[in-house]
């Protein structure tokens, strides 16, 4: 008898660091989807906190959703990240910009979108990074990033 192979979609989201931001995203859109249909990762532009686990103040929020994203550790964008995944979604303007400064094909260049178009379409609105902020700005980045994996997954789905 043969069985039809599970295709995996694989996603990837982007901040600065991975710390703050794509590791809430990376969790968020993981609880809203089937794990033997869909794979989702984050990394970060830079290499600062390659390793590290996330911002506590992240993984606090996240907890307060019932989101558990502390066994996640930092890594960097990689080359091999563009053809290992389907759709890369980045946190702001300079994150867009830094990863298709590292695209290096159209194809490539296709698969970088801003999270926040999907519900804001095609008007460029930045989650902002709450690296420096109180814990109200990781609530607020919660609800941005969670309205926008909410559609994701609809259109994913």
């Amino acid at each position: 008898m043969n069985e039809t192979p599970t295709t995996v979609t694989n996603i990837l989201m982007v901040c600065l660091g991975n710390i703050c931001r794509s590791p809430l995203a990376e969790g968020i859109l993981r609880s809203k989807l089937d794990a033997t249909h869909f794979n989702v990762d984050s990394v970060g532009t830079g290499d600062w906190h390659v390793g590290n686990p996330p911002d506590p103040r992240s993984v606090k929020v996240g907890l307060s959703h019932g989101v558990d994203i502390s066994g996640l550790r930092g890594r960097q964008l990689s080359e091999s990240d563009f053809n290992d995944f389907d759709h890369i979604y980045v946190m702001d303007q300079n994150n867009l910009e830094d990863v298709l400064a590292k695209a290096t094909t159209d194809e490539q260049r296709r698969k970088v979108v801003m999270i926040l178009d999907v519900v804001f379409h095609g008007e460029k609105v930045d989650v902002p990074d709450p690296y420096h902020g109180s814990a109200e700005d990781f609530e607020r980045v919660y609800e941005m990033l969670d309205t926008a994996c909410d559609q994701i997954a609809k259109e994913l789905a």
